[in-house]
């Protein structure tokens, strides 16, 4: 395999995608591309903030050049670590003249931290930029403005942007039990792992204010990983704090790993590096860098489900956190790299983007509504029940930075056509932005009413509580999405 597909593959799997050359019997294929950006912003007293974006757009069938998709923006430089949104974008990109040219968009989103000036953290940025075609990658310089319309950053700068071709595969609904398939399909992902994990932080490491940070930190999170070939894997990571006084941290990466079966086919050992963005919580990480290096070792205990044991060290490079740490996971198996055609099970999918909102008490004895956006992915195990993992931030209500990382399971039912309800229970990690979680371990159980507006698109209003299992959260949620339906295949499973 050349360098050029792993490369693309690895950048791909960033974000979860897959990338192939033909369709398969049953398979839709959608463009689309990764977006990879970096710029310095200016805040408020000349300070300045590097952000790095990631992105992934998919083509708007019937309209030429439009597309979009969810995006992530984070400090790595300056000394805002834990600074974060996480949003969506829409984009439109056009040739001019040869390998030259343009895309503009917008995005918006809610989060902040690191102590910036974010106000109530919706975050909006109009871009244009100027790409250069070189056959599946345009890197390009972008034009942006960074804004934060309740807050205090406004900020106009040239950045660099890199972008990777790609295409998004799916099936419409889940109309057949199999499809005939060899490549993967929907968001390309080989594995999930479900992980909790603790942090020893040693050494210098404290907290931004001052003082010493706990002798351990939890963290819940989830790892997504896709194999390069039979040893090298990609993937991401996304971890909160759950216990330990330091409720808001949070860190997103992208890691590279190495792995080999020991007894076929159940035991493996391997080692992983991942470097991305960290902070928040009050815990000082410098600009946000945050890298890690590990050994871990796995139990496949049967064709989809396995335990996952590691162990190793994260750091900042240009701040004072340094800890060992270790972690458990649960691993779900659900797909496999490119092989000959086979009938594959299929599986229903939902992506979801909304807003959501509730009470929140806060660090200053006061209590005032927040708003938060939200993104949601649903996986369905059997035709009713379903595991989430879904991300939310905070734009409004003066509670900029705060976030939260949620898991679970849910069931649906369809009592007549086009009417779904549903219900589904969370668990995972919440904090920040002056929000009183106490150690950031909440729960969230929800019931949702929706109405499908055709195969693929429905709306969806739901109902709930959250509930911070040390703090004094305890609120109603409502909330409101659009949601869209696809196929996928589980090849894992065959």
């Amino acid at each position: 395999m050349s360098l050029r597909l792993h490369l693309r593959r690895a950048c791909a799997a960033a974000l979860g995608l897959s990338i192939s050359a033909t369709a398969s019997a049953g398979i839709e294929i959608a463009n689309a591309h990764l977006r990879l950006g970096f710029e310095r912003i200016e805040l408020p007293g000349r300070e300045t903030m590097g952000l790095l974006g990631t992105s992934y757009l998919v083509d708007v069938k019937g309209i030429d050049g439009l597309s979009l998709g969810p995006a992530v923006y984070g400090a790595i430089t300056g000394r805002r670590g834990g600074f974060y949104t996480i949003g969506g974008e829409i984009a439109w990109r056009r040739q001019i003249s040869g390998p030259l040219g343009l895309e503009a968009g917008l995005y918006v989103g809610g989060g902040g931290g690191g102590g910036a000036p974010q106000g109530g953290g919706l975050m909006l940025r109009p871009h244009l930029d100027l790409l250069w075609d070189m056959g599946g990658h345009l890197p390009g310089l972008s034009l942006s403005q960074v804004k934060f319309p309740n807050g205090q950053i406004k900020s106009t700068q040239v950045g660099l942007v890199w972008n990777v071709l790609t295409d998004f595969r799916y099936l419409r609904g889940s109309s057949s039990d199999t499809t005939n398939v060899a490549n993967r399909s929907g968001l390309g992902f080989d594995r999930i792992q479900a992980v909790l994990g603790r942090y020893y932080p040693r050494g210098r490491s404290g907290r931004a204010s001052g003082g010493a940070l706990p002798g351990h930190i939890g963290y819940a999170g989830v790892r997504a990983e896709q194999a390069l070939d039979a040893s090298l894997y990609w993937g991401i990571e996304a971890n909160g704090a759950a216990s330990g006084g330091v409720a808001g941290y949070a860190e997103y990466l992208a890691t590279l790993g190495w792995e080999t079966n020991l007894l076929k086919p159940g035991l493996s050992f391997g080692g992983r590096l991942a470097l991305g963005m960290g902070g928040g919580g009050d815990v000082s990480v410098g600009g946000g860098l945050l890298a890690k290096a590990s050994l871990h070792a796995g139990w496949r205990f049967t064709r989809t489900l396995g335990l996952t044991l590691e162990g190793g060290v994260a750091a900042s490079p240009d701040g004072d956190f340094k800890a060992p740490f270790a972690a458990a996971a649960l691993t779900w198996h659900l797909d496999a790299p490119p092989t000959g055609d086979l009938d594959a099970p299929n599986r229903r999918t939902e992506f979801s983007s909304g807003l959501e909102q509730y009470d929140a008490p806060r660090r200053d004895g006061s209590t005032r509504r927040l708003q938060a956006i939200a993104l949601k992915i649903n996986r369905y195990v059997t035709p009713a029940v379903y595991l989430t993992g879904q991300a939310h931030s905070a734009t409004g209500g003066g509670a900029g930075g705060y976030s939260s990382g949620l898991l679970g399971v849910g069931a649906s039912i369809e009592p007549i056509p086009r009417l779904q309800l549903s219900a589904e229970f969370l668990t995972g990690a919440a904090g920040g932005g002056g929000v009183e979680t106490r150690g950031g371990l909440v729960t969230q159980p929800m019931a949702y009413a929706s109405w499908r507006l055709n195969d693929a698109l429905s709306l969806r209003v739901g109902a709930g509580r959250i509930h911070a299992a040390k703090g004094p959260l305890d609120s109603t949620v409502v909330d409101a999405a659009l949601v869209f339906s696809f196929g996928v295949t589980n090849r894992a499973a065959r």
